[in-house]
């Protein structure tokens, strides 16, 4: 029995198949509904996070997510066979992996907000703490955050990526699209939420009024749209009006958005 990343990205499949376990090596990967780099993007994953790997064709792997079951195309030199020990998870917007405890040393790559990596020691180079991986590697102690712990609410997390460029499918702190934003915000607090705005609309937290009194961390939902109120009168969403994560008054958002989405069409609570 086999899956069709065209019908079923965004669902939890159950394909009768065992995924062989891999895992990300880039900064970031795109899952594509086809093997063609033309084909379009639709969700992404970041450094170190889990999936399963079901076919290969000219290059692409078809891969199937761990963390929200999202299927996509994504290019081999991605990814790597074997899952990886995580110790730590990057905890700010943006930070990099340097080739050596020292920042002045060459840097490997960029790492967005919730990537995962495997520290086995720390070092200090000129009063700057440093988490050593395995290899040599390291990356400021500071941006960390060991996987067992979480922050404490997601609208702060939102908050720090301020700014972040809005990307279609974008699910990392490079480029980030609205359901993006409540996903991996939510993550680093430790909750798991669907990728979609629309299965973010069926699943996330718990239904309440439209019209009801609006409280910070509220969910908003429109057509193929998701914000996040920052307080009663403020949203915060990745948006293509800014093109970035932005802080937007809550009226003037609705009624500009109107035109194109129509009205809200429901609010969720954690």
């Amino acid at each position: 029995m086999a899956f069709d990343a065209a019908t079923d990205r965004r669902l939890n499949v159950d394909s009768g198949l065992a995924g062989e376990p891999s895992r990300v090596i880039r900064s970031v990967i795109d899952l594509r509904r086809e093997p063609d780099a033309a084909s379009g993007m639709d969700t992404q994953a970041i450094y170190g996070q889990r999936l399963a790997s079901f076919d290969r064709k000219a290059g692409w792997s078809l891969v199937q997510l761990a963390h929200d079951g999202y299927v996509g195309w994504t290019e081999d030199d991605g990814i790597a066979e074997g899952y990886a020990r995580s110790t730590h998870v990057v905890a700010v917007p943006r930070t990099y992996l340097y080739s050596s405890a020292d920042l002045k040393s060459p840097r490997l790559r960029p790492l967005s907000m919730g990537s995962e990596l495997a520290g086995i020691d720390e070092a200090e180079t000129r009063g700057t703490r440093y988490m050593v991986l395995e290899d040599g590697s390291a990356v400021i102690a500071g941006h960390m955050l060991r996987v067992d712990d979480s922050c404490d609410d997601f609208v702060s997390v939102a908050e720090t990526l301020l700014q972040t460029p809005y990307l279609w499918g974008g699910n990392a702190a490079f480029g980030i699209d609205c359901s993006g934003l409540v996903q991996l915000s939510q993550r680093m607090c430790g909750v798991s939420v669907l990728r979609d705005s629309d299965m973010q609309e069926a699943t996330a937290g718990e239904p309440i009024a439209l019209d009801g009194e609006r409280k910070r961390g509220d969910l908003i939902f429109w057509k193929g749209h998701v914000g996040i109120m920052a307080d009663s009168d403020t949203l915060l969403h990745a948006n293509g009006n800014s093109m970035n994560v932005a802080m937007e008054d809550f009226a003037g958002a609705v009624e500009r958005i109107a035109w194109l989405y129509g009205e809200p069409t429901a609010a969720r609570r954690f």
